[in-house]
């Protein structure tokens, strides 16, 4: 698996239980499992991996909100270049992403000790 392919499967990992958001959980939890492969991910690339989840129809963007009504379904790929300040933009994942992330865990760089298995490695770009 090359760097193109395993930083949208972590992302998308990352929203297959919940509406998360890129600078509260989607960045942080995604640099901790990269870490444990030594490196790190810039925001950017969790950004660009969002994008591609939702263009291939993986994931979907939401807007979130305390009052009503508490989330609008977002149309393709919203703007988040920005660090927002009020923390409303959300992905979850589409029923094709979740069918996809339960479809094969070969690719799935730590064991269930949360530690990196000795035969994972990313394949370099072509």
């Amino acid at each position: 698996m090359t760097r193109s392919e395993f930083v949208p499967r972590l992302v998308l990992n990352e929203i297959c239980d919940d509406f998360e958001n890129v600078d509260q959980i989607i960045l942080r939890r995604v640099n901790d499992a990269a870490a444990k492969c030594g490196f790190t991910i810039e925001r950017g690339e969790v950004v660009q991996a969002l994008g591609r989840l939702v263009a291939d129809g993986l994931a979907k963007a939401y807007d979130l909100r305390a009052v009503p009504p508490h989330s609008q379904e977002l149309e393709g790929m919203p703007c988040v270049d920005e660090i927002e300040e009020d923390f409303r933009t959300y992905f979850y994942r589409t029923k094709k992403g979740l069918d996809l992330q339960l479809s094969d865990d070969s690719w799935r760089p730590l064991d269930d000790d949360d530690n990196l298995k000795p035969d994972w490695r990313l394949t370099p770009e072509a």
